[in-house]
């Protein structure tokens, strides 16, 4: 078992930044490539930023040029960097990890994974 566990939520003003952590604990070696998933009140879950099999990263389009992704394998940790923040950009967000490596096409595929943390809430007020 994979547990996960995200932190650095926050309410911020349109325009700010925030990290997000997500720290893989347990049986790690069983799982692959994470990634960052966002659900709005009312909304589908969706992909965010990901990593694919080849170390690729990949970002919804709401989110390129504004989100980074960054990883510390030593620490099991995944970082999104998220400027520029909009109103939009509110939700809770989760981490989520693969048991195999997803090819670049499916990285954002909520369906891909099969670990996932708890959330983490990000308020944006304009």
């Amino acid at each position: 078992q994979v547990q996960l566990e995200e932190s650095g939520g926050d309410s911020v003003q349109s325009g700010g930044s925030l990290r997000l952590s997500c720290t893989a604990s347990g049986d790690t070696s069983t799982s692959g490539c994470m990634a960052w998933f966002r659900q709005a009140p009312g909304k589908e879950r969706e992909g965010v930023a990901g990593l694919s099999m080849y170390s690729a990263q990949k970002y919804a389009d709401s989110v390129k040029g504004r989100f980074t992704l960054s990883q510390d394998k030593a620490k099991n940790t995944l970082y999104l960097q998220m400027n520029n923040l909009k109103a939009e950009d509110t939700a809770v967000y989760f981490c989520a990890a693969a048991k195999r490596c997803p090819a670049y096409a499916l990285v954002l595929k909520r369906d891909w994974y099969y670990y996932w943390g708890q959330g983490t809430q990000v308020t944006v007020s304009s």
